[in-house]
Parts: C-alpha cells; sequence; structure tokens
C-alpha cells in the first residue's frame, strides 16, 4: 500500500455513495475513503472498537454492524455502508462514523464513532388541565429512560392527536420541543404542548344511494354516530373514527335484517360545513331477498315438519340471517332448533345452512345436520367463591354428574347463582368442555364473590327524645355450623348461606324496637325447604309522661315460625310457604287506634296468624333484573273466635281477620338495555262475622314512599304502607284518604305501576339505574266505597344505587296529578314531591 493511501486511511466523508441513497437523513454517517484516482482495497476484518458510547453495550452494537472477525472487506465498499445503515436503523443514535484505527499487513482494524441520542427524564404537558394531562399519561406510556427517537416523537404526537380527535378536537396541534436535563447526562425533558381548538360537531348526516329507507331511518342505526342538532340536546355529535366504523357495521347489519343481504357502504367521506363537518355515506343497498324453499338433511330424532314449525320461517318471508340465526342457535324469546337437541343431551349437535339456489329474489336453503350422540355431564367444577362454600353453590345446580347435559339447565345455573346474592351476577362463567370421545362434558362454572352483608347505622334528630338512632346488622351468608370454632369469626362465621338479621332502633324512652330473625334455606341440607325463625318487641308511648301507672302507650310482643319449600307443579320456579305468628299487644290509656274496640284505651289483644304464600319467581338478577317474572298470592287467617258458640262478637281479646293479597311484576327488555317493568298490587281485609266490625289491625296506608316510620302506632300495630309517588306520606296533613292520622286505614287497596329503567352501572360494589315510572292507586276504609277505577295517578323519575353494605338506597321526584280532599282549606293537593328509598323496592 502506498503511503499517500495510508495516510488518508483516517479521512471520512459526510455522505455515502449507498448509504446516502437509502438513508437521506443520516447526516454525518462516514466511512473511509481512497485517495482520488486509486480503487477500493480487499483487506481481512481484523478487529472492531466502539468509541463515543457511554450507555449501550459496545458488543450488542457491533453484533448490530453484521461484521464479523476475519471476514473480507473492501475499504471503500458496500460492507460498511451496509453496517452503518443497521445502526442507524435502530433509532438509537444522532450520528455514525467509521475511521480505520491501524493496519496490520491485510488486516484492517475499525473504529465506530458514535453518538448516542439523548434519553428520556420527564415530559410534561401544557396546554391542557391537569385531568386530561393525567389521563393522557396513561395513554402514550413514556418511560423514564427510554432513547428518544424520530419514532417515539411521531407516536407521541400522534397518540395526542388521536385522543382529542376521539373527543371531538379534529384541529387539535402538538408541538414537542426538547431541553436538556441539568440534573441528568445525556437526558432531555419533553414539553408537549397542546393547542386542543375548538371542538367540531357533526353538523349533518347525508346518506346516498339509499332508496329503500329514509335518511332518518338509517341515522338511527348509528349509536354513537349523531348529528348535533336541536332539539337533540343529549347527542354529543363528536366524530369517532372507531366508533363510526362499528355504526357502520351495525348499518350493514340492519340491512342484512330487512333482507339486504348484499348491502355494502360504497364509501364514506367527511368535510367541513361552516364550523362543524357533513358526514357523506354512499351505499349500495342491492335487491331485497325472501325465503323461499328451505329441506332439511341429516335429521333423524326429528322430522322435517318438527324442525320447521320450532324454525317458524316460512316462504316468502324476508331474508335475514339474523333471524336465521336466533331460530337456529339462540332465540331468547322462544325455542330455537339448537335448544331442541341440547336440552335433550345431544350438545355435538351442529347445524348448517346452506344457501342452496339464489333465483331473482328468492334463496332456497338447506340445513344440513349432524345430530351426534347424546353427552352426559361427567364433572362439574367451581371456582372462585372463596368465601362461600362449594355445597352452598352446587345445591343450587342444575348440572349434575351422570345426568344428561341440558343447555336449559345450564342457563337454569347460571341463574341459581346469581339469584343467591353472594356473586357479581355479570361476571358468573359458563365453560362447558365437550369430550367427543367418550360423550362427555365437563361443566366450569366460575363465580365473582361480592359483599353480601349490610350494616344500617343511622341518626336523627326529633321525637320527644330528641335523638332517634338505629343499628342494623344483616350477615345474608352466616354459617352456624362454624360458629363454634374461633377462627371463623372474622368478623362472623360464613359460607353457608343462611340468614341472620338483628336491629335495634330506639327514641329515648318514647320509641323502642328489637328485632331478631334467623333463615336456613336448605333445611336438613337435601331439599330446598326453609326454616325462618323471628322474633320482635316495639314500645311506644305517647306525650313525655313515662310513669308506670298513667303513661299512654302501645307495646308489642311476637314470634314467628315459617317452613317453605319449592314445588314441581306447574314449575319448578314456584314456592309454597306457611308461617304461624303470634303477636301479643298491650295497650294502656292508648286511644290512638280508635275507641270502638278498646273504649278506654286500655287492654290486651292477642294475634294468631297462620299465613300460606303460592310465589312464583323467574326473575334473571335480583340487583338488576332484565327480563323474567315475580307473583305472589298471599293469605293470613286468623281463628274465626267470633262464629265459635257462646263466644260474643265484640269480645277483642283476640284479634280477628282474613287478609288477602296478590302481587305481580313482570320485567321486559325493549331495546338494548332499557328494561319495561309493569307491576299489580291488591289488597283485601276482612271479617268472619258481619256483626264484628274490621279491628284496626294490618290495615293499608297509601302514599310517599311506602317506608312508614318507627314510632307510628299504626306501624307498630301491622299496617302495611304501600308506596305511591307524587303523594304524601300517611303521616302528613296533605295525606290520602284514608291515610290520614286519625285513621287506622283501609280494608281495600290496589295498584298499578309502569316502570322504564336504564342500567348506569352495573359495578356490583355500586349498582346503579335511572327509571321514569308512570303509576296510580288508592285505598278505600270501606267495602262499600271501594271502586276500581277511582284511582290517584302520578309520574315521574327516580334513582337507584344497590350496594352490597348497605342494601337499596333510591329517591323519586313524583308529580301527583289528582287532588285529595283537603284536610285544611285552601291547602294545594297537588304537585311534584321527593321520596327517599332506602332498604326495600316500592310495592
Amino acid at each position: 500500500m502506498s503511503s499517500s493511501y495510508q495516510k488518508l486511511l483516517p479521512v471520512t466523508i459526510l455522505a455515502l455513495a449507498m448509504g446516502a441513497a437509502a438513508t437521506p437523513a443520516a447526516v454525518g454517517q462516514t466511512q473511509p475513503t481512497a485517495a482520488e484516482g486509486e480503487q477500493g482495497q480487499r483487506y481481512t476484518l481484523g478487529g472492531i472498537t466502539i468509541s463515543g458510547a457511554r450507555y449501550l453495550d459496545p458488543n450488542t452494537l457491533i453484533g448490530l454492524t453484521g461484521l464479523k472477525i476475519g471476514d473480507p472487506i473492501t475499504i471503500p465498499g458496500e460492507e460498511i455502508g451496509r453496517a452503518i445503515r443497521k445502526l442507524w436503523d435502530q433509532g438509537i443514535l444522532g450520528d455514525v462514523s467509521v475511521s480505520i484505527a491501524r493496519v496490520e499487513g491485510s488486516r484492517v482494524f475499525l473504529d465506530f464513532n458514535l453518538k448516542e441520542r439523548p434519553r428520556l427524564s420527564k415530559f410534561e404537558f401544557t396546554g391542557i388541565g391537569k385531568g386530561q394531562a393525567d389521563e393522557l399519561r396513561n395513554k402514550i406510556k413514556l418511560i423514564r429512560g427510554k432513547v428518544v427517537t424520530d419514532a417515539l416523537l411521531s407516536n407521541t404526537r400522534s397518540q395526542v392527536r388521536k385522543f382529542y380527535t376521539n373527543k371531538g378536537f379534529l384541529d387539535a396541534k402538538v408541538n414537542i420541543t426538547q431541553k436538556p436535563d441539568s440534573a441528568l447526562s445525556n437526558s432531555v425533558v419533553l414539553f408537549i404542548n397542546v393547542d386542543k381548538g375548538d371542538k367540531v360537531k357533526i353538523n349533518d348526516i347525508v346518506f346516498e344511494g339509499n332508496t329503500a329507507f329514509s335518511d332518518g331511518k338509517l341515522k338511527g342505526k348509528f349509536k354513537k354516530t349523531k348529528e348535533k342538532k336541536f332539539p337533540k340536546l343529549f347527542n354529543s355529535g363528536k366524530y369517532q373514527p372507531k366508533e363510526f366504523a362499528d355504526d357502520k357495521q351495525k348499518l350493514i347489519e340492519f340491512y342484512n335484517s330487512e333482507g339486504y343481504r348484499d348491502a355494502v357502504i360504497l364509501s364514506d367521506s367527511l368535510s367541513r360545513e361552516g364550523d362543524g363537518l357533513r358526514l357523506t355515506v354512499k351505499v349500495d343497498e342491492g335487491p331485497k331477498y325472501y325465503f323461499r324453499n328451505i329441506t332439511w338433511k341429516g335429521n333423524y330424532l326429528y322430522d322435517d315438519k318438527t324442525l320447521a314449525s320450532v324454525l317458524g320461517i316460512r316462504e316468502g318471508s324476508v331474508y335475514s340471517k339474523e333471524t336465521l340465526d336466533k331460530r337456529l342457535n339462540y332465540n331468547p324469546t322462544g325455542q330455537d332448533v339448537s335448544s331442541l337437541y341440547m336440552n335433550d343431551g345431544y350438545l355435538f349437535f351442529q347445524i348448517e345452512p346452506v344457501e342452496t339456489k339464489v333465483e331473482g329474489d328468492s334463496i332456497d336453503i338447506e340445513m344440513r345436520v349432524t345430530e351426534g350422540v347424546q353427552a352426559r355431564i361427567k364433572d362439574v367444577n367451581i371456582a372462585g367463591n372463596t368465601k362461600t362454600s362449594d355445597h352452598v353453590v352446587r345445591r343450587s345446580l342444575y348440572t349434575l354428574p351422570g345426568e344428561k347435559f341440558s343447555r336449559e339447565n345450564l342457563i337454569r345455573s347460571q341463574r341459581e347463582i346469581a339469584t343467591l346474592g353472594y356473586f357479581d351476577p355479570e361476571k358468573i362463567g359458563l365453560n362447558p368442555v365437550p369430550n367427543q370421545a367418550d360423550g362427555t362434558v365437563d361443566i366450569n362454572y366460575t363465580v365473582e364473590e361480592k359483599p353480601s352483608d349490610q350494616i344500617t347505622l343511622s341518626g336523627g334528630w326529633g321525637g320527644y327524645a330528641g335523638f332517634i338512632g338505629t343499628v342494623g346488622l344483616v350477615f345474608n351468608n352466616f354459617s352456624l355450623r362454624k360458629a363454634g370454632t374461633l377462627r371463623n369469626w372474622t368478623p362472623v362465621p360464613a359460607g353457608d348461606g343462611q340468614r341472620l338479621a338483628l336491629n335495634v332502633q330506639a327514641n329515648g324512652l318514647q320509641y323502642q324496637a328489637y328485632s331478631f330473625s334467623f333463615t336456613e334455606p336448605w333445611l336438613g341440607g337435601r331439599k330446598p325447604n326453609s326454616l325462618s325463625v323471628s322474633l320482635t318487641k316495639t314500645i311506644y308511648r305517647l306525650g313525655t309522661n313515662f310513669d308506670a301507672n298513667s303513661e299512654q302507650s302501645l307495646k308489642t310482643n311476637g314470634g314467628s315460625i315459617s317452613l317453605g319449600r319449592r314445588l314441581r307443579w306447574p314449575d319448578d320456579y314456584f314456592t309454597l310457604s306457611n308461617a304461624l305468628s303470634v303477636t301479643q299487644y298491650k295497650l294502656k290509656n292508648y286511644n290512638a287506634l280508635g275507641t270502638s274496640f278498646f273504649p278506654n284505651g286500655t287492654g290486651d289483644a292477642t294475634n294468631v296468624t297462620f299465613n300460606t304464600t303460592l310465589s312464583r319467581n323467574s326473575i334473571d338478577n335480583p340487583t338488576f333484573t332484565r327480563r323474567g317474572s315475580s307473583l305472589s298470592l298471599s293469605v293470613n287467617l286468623t281463628p274465626p273466635y267470633s262464629i265459635f258458640p257462646g263466644a260474643h262478637p265484640s269480645v277483642n281479646e283476640w284479634v280477628e281477620f282474613h287478609k288477602w293479597m296478590f302481587d305481580a311484576s313482570w320485567f321486559s327488555p325493549v331495546v338494548g338495555k332499557l328494561v319495561l317493568n309493569t307491576r299489580a298490587h291488591f289488597g283485601f281485609i276482612g271479617s268472619y262475622n258481619s256483626a264484628r266490625p274490621i279491628g284496626p289491625f294490618e290495615r293499608f296506608k297509601l302514599g310517599g314512599s311506602g317506608l312508614g316510620y318507627g314510632g307510628n302506632a299504626n306501624f307498630i300495630a301491622g299496617t302495611e304502607y304501600i308506596g305511591l309517588r307524587g303523594y304524601a306520606d300517611p303521616n302528613e296533613a296533605e295525606a290520602l284518604p284514608p291515610s290520614r292520622q286519625n285513621s287506622a286505614g283501609g280494608v281495600v287497596y290496589n295498584k298499578f305501576v309502569m316502570e322504564m329503567r336504564y342500567p348506569v352501572s352495573l359495578n356490583p360494589a355500586a349498582t346503579v339505574y335511572v327509571l321514569s315510572f308512570a303509576e296510580a292507586g288508592n285505598a278505600f276504609e270501606q267495602y262499600a266505597n271501594y271502586n276500581p277505577y277511582k284511582l290517584y295517578r302520578s309520574a315521574g323519575v327516580g334513582a337507584r344505587i344497590f350496594m352490597s353494605a348497605f342494601g337499596l338506597l333510591g329517591f323519586d321526584y313524583g308529580w301527583g296529578f289528582d287532588k285529595v280532599p283537603a284536610a285544611t282549606p285552601n291547602q294545594s293537593q297537588t304537585g311534584g314531591r321527593f321520596h327517599f328509598i332506602i332498604g326495600q323496592q316500592l310495592r
């Protein structure tokens, strides 16, 4: 090699012949060159060193070059150019240059001098508020110490712009500047400045090519993409690309469901229209198709006629893949072909609809059926029940090992687990694992525990003694079996599905109430036969004189025992319960219940009641019900003392009545999550002897929230409080007749309700839904005045919050439409009222 060439070997150039073309941004990439007029010379690569790297591993960088010791290399040549490009493509270097460190004979030693890109020390947002800045931090996920590359900066700009585009700020601008961090070497702080601009709304949505349906009809199929126009006050009008893509799919699904199976969206465009957007969607509807001939192939268990009847699609019906799929696989409103087989154990059943002929506007379908063999359940596994014992869940299941598989029983089991109230109903998992080789299936259930116990701690100021306090504890998943072991008290033994309730309420010496109840839902553990026992004691005194001789008081002592069982006929949603209760009333100088039964306001009365209740409950979810019904018919009977020989009709030591109540509630999904709940309620109280009037006990009072209240004599005497929103509570002066304070209450009532419910949150910790309602009802003191059409009507809105720790909370605003006979002259009887609900649903 000439001496002149050796002198020029360390010299570098600013661009490579090949590298500059491939990476034009790589200014500063260099490689050794030959002197003018000299050709490239072949060497053997003797070694590579890295200089300038402070944080990057030199061995890793050498590996990235693709050069290996002992490889032949031409200087200048393509090998070094490729090596520089490979390093540059990593995006972690700001500059790369190569020089010859030394030459030993035919071996050349190269040095790659690198300049590392700075690393991120921190980043800050400017131009936006703290809330949006925190939200953006979670989205862009910039990590401290990461190399600040062009790709990182570009991706950050894109993420921020996308964030604001989805919020309707289509003109958002993002500028990122870098400043060296004086506290850290080779580190920078990124300042992300955001100029959101103004929100850009969709002013107009226009469809082209549609003849079968109007623009308004098609706009209604967009769930998220809406125009911002008056009076559409609750439409955001935002343009969100992802939501628009989903809406376009919904539009095609709508066309397909109406028979337009070939419908497509040809194009969509977004253009500025004044200060807003114009969205244009061009569609090709194609022809409308109809079902013609539907034939069956491969079916042996059921004949063509039976399957066609279950399918329910007739010749000439509009062709709809959605309808066909529902009728074949899952029909929420009735039976489908798959359930016909799967409810009889044919888990491996398959059906494939094949279009065999398309002629004009008609389509022939061949149903290709593979029936398979009946599957039996092998193992049933439950996971996720960290608190509730396995046997509590298993006894509620309708899928038992050894039995035939049934899809209906699988869905029923899911409902039964949900109605236990111990698990999040939205997270109950069902996973059948079939094994076609031996014709068996394993059923895997997954659950997630939620708090089910409730505590009530409340206080207020009122009454004669000032402070009114309530302490209540309800353990809905109690375990008496575990109570004997100290380690199970955390804080109470739990997991066996028993219910223990304790409650104490007091207003000084004026009012005190104590109650205890215990329920075992599976007496004996083998059958769903429930046992409930309860004890109650109340004391109510009038005035402030609590002297034992002159006090005015009503005291009660009561107890009850109840047995219930699930029926198999007419179906196993029915239950029958029978209860015997005894309540003793002690009156002393107390005339609030009227003087016809206790002339001096002093005396004792005993109420021995037998209750029988027949009910049916098929609701799918106790906290937010979407479908199903709840029906109940109950009868309370006391012995007919007054008709016994020798009994005097006016003797009041023994309470006498018969009471009949019917309650019905239906739930139906309307559209999406919107649910319609309709209810009807009736109550009747009668006596066995016409010579003996109906007593003051067990009456009906209508109005307000329907909660009653502690310290009320009628409440203590067993009065049923029936809510009627939009009207006053029975203890108020404006209360409905016969619910005024000086009235014992009604002996007959009826009430009708319609509610539309929509869930805001289905989180098990706090289930929230809003509602609107219309209802009407009335109560009557005498059967002679009973008129089922004379009803007090109201309508309004409300909300419910179900918190597992506190039960049901809610409020309603109702407007009463009918005037109530005034208790005082010129008193306003109509208008709006707020009602607060605690711990129970309105009847």
